[in-house]
């Protein structure tokens, strides 16, 4: 075999590219694959391109770009794969090698590498954008507001939550301390990530209220950044990642704990190690910060072990019956699967009612749901379908954008469910 060094990236993971065996077990749970069953769409697909792309067969033309770019990385395929072969880690690196040869298109280049960097930058242009949502686009129900059709080429007529007029790191303070007489058992860590910072800044502050009052000191450092999930993961922008993740490390270096309440924060933080280790100092640094971040329910149930009779439904919620939406990062990539289950069947005053393929890829997947938006959609309305089955007042879910894509999906649909981040169910 004819090997191309130019791909340096997809090289590092070579094994994983050669383990596939073409058997097809990968076509069952696809989600791109149900609705286009075509082989392209396919991990089997994807591999055989990569490998023709090491052999020297083919160029990273536009058509091969928007083929590495049509998958979700939900890690369905690896799941199913009797080899446990890691198809989107190497999608990945092929993404990283595209984008060596290629660059970053305009203009997601000037948000990923410009904008998403800069955190204060970044604030401030969203808080235009805030400016520009409030007195130009329609309002639809509740806080979701309609992207015009002369934005549609950013959202195709997206239904967007509406952007907070207080972010989350401007209303509580860096230190948050358990109130007088309640005993600090440990000390964490909060990495808000972007969507609980500039959008759901309330469920922030509901978790920080719940952290304190059971004991656990909340640090929010304000040299924490964007996660750089939608940038070296989705976008394979690896140099801008590692600036990214280096800004995270140095933010968070003096606690044993990092709780998120975003899966794919949480999960893409982890694979700083995997992806962007291009040093032995990095790799050392990246190792560390992975071992200390938790998910907020893993950290609840697994690490502070806090009783079922600690958890009490928040006075709205009462009587509802409750759904759960498994993110792909939260079950496939970190495999916290019963934590969050287990505080849902610990709220007495509702209603738990486990959905039909509660695992199954809402469709949302970062930059995929940018760049292929209809397909998406077609993705999340199979989603719609589960919870409708299920008879639910409101779909749960651990993944800030899972919770926007469901929230579009539904209002789109015209269904009458609520999307909740599970947090918010608890007092």
């Amino acid at each position: 075999m004819k090997t191309d060094t130019k791909y340096t990236e997809i090289e590092k993971f070579k094994d994983a590219l050669d383990s596939c065996t073409k058997c097809g077990f990968c076509m069952a749970g696809c989600p791109v694959y149900r609705e286009e069953k075509k082989e392209s769409s396919v991990a089997r697909g994807k591999i055989m391109l990569i490998r023709a792309l090491l052999d020297g067969e083919v160029e990273v033309t536009d058509e091969m770009a928007e083929q590495l770019n049509r998958c979700t990385l939900c890690m369905t395929c690896a799941q199913n794969c009797p080899a446990g072969t890691q198809v989107p880690t190497v999608i990945t690196a092929a993404r990283a090698d595209k984008v060596k040869r290629r660059g970053v298109p305009f203009p997601y280049n000037i948000v990923f590498r410009w904008l998403l960097p800069r955190r204060r930058l970044f604030g401030w242009t969203i808080r235009l954008a805030s400016w520009f949502q409030r007195i130009f686009l329609p309002k639809t129900e509740g806080t979701l507001r309609h992207l015009s059709f002369f934005l549609s080429a950013l959202g195709k007529s997206r239904h967007i939550p509406q952007i907070a007029p207080k972010f989350l790191r401007e209303s509580v303070p860096e230190v948050n301390k358990p109130p007088e007489g309640v005993k600090v058992k440990f000390t964490v860590g909060y990495f808000t990530g972007c969507m609980t910072d500039f959008v759901f800044p309330e469920l922030g502050q509901k978790i920080i209220s719940f952290l304190t009052k059971n004991g656990v000191e909340v640090i929010i450092p304000r040299g924490q950044g964007c996660c750089g999930a939608l940038v070296f993961l989705g976008a394979g922008d690896f140099a801008t990642g590692r600036k990214m993740a280096d800004t995270n490390v140095k933010a968070f270096k003096d606690l044993d704990y990092i709780i998120t309440d975003c899966a794919t924060c949480a999960s893409s933080m982890k694979d700083y190690v995997k992806f962007l280790a291009d040093t032995e100092a990095r790799k050392k640094a990246y190792t560390a910060y992975a071992g200390k971040i938790k998910d907020i329910t893993e950290f609840l149930v697994d690490v502070v072990k806090l009783p079922a009779s600690a958890y009490h439904v928040a006075p709205e919620f009462k009587g509802k019956t409750v759904t759960w939406h498994e993110p792909c990062h939260l079950g496939r990539y970190l495999g916290v699967k019963e934590q969050p289950r287990k505080i849902l069947k610990s709220l007495k005053d509702i209603k738990f009612v486990e959905m039909p393929d509660a695992d199954r890829c809402c469709g949302m997947a970062g930059t995929f749901s940018i760049y292929f938006y209809d397909l998406s959609q077609k993705i999340a309305e199979k989603k719609a379908e589960s919870i409708s089955s299920t008879g639910a007042d409101i779909v749960v879910t651990d993944c800030p954008g899972c919770q926007i894509q469901l929230m579009d999906t539904l209002k789109r649909l015209k269904m009458p469910q609520e999307v909740r981040h599970i947090m918010e169910l608890v007092e």
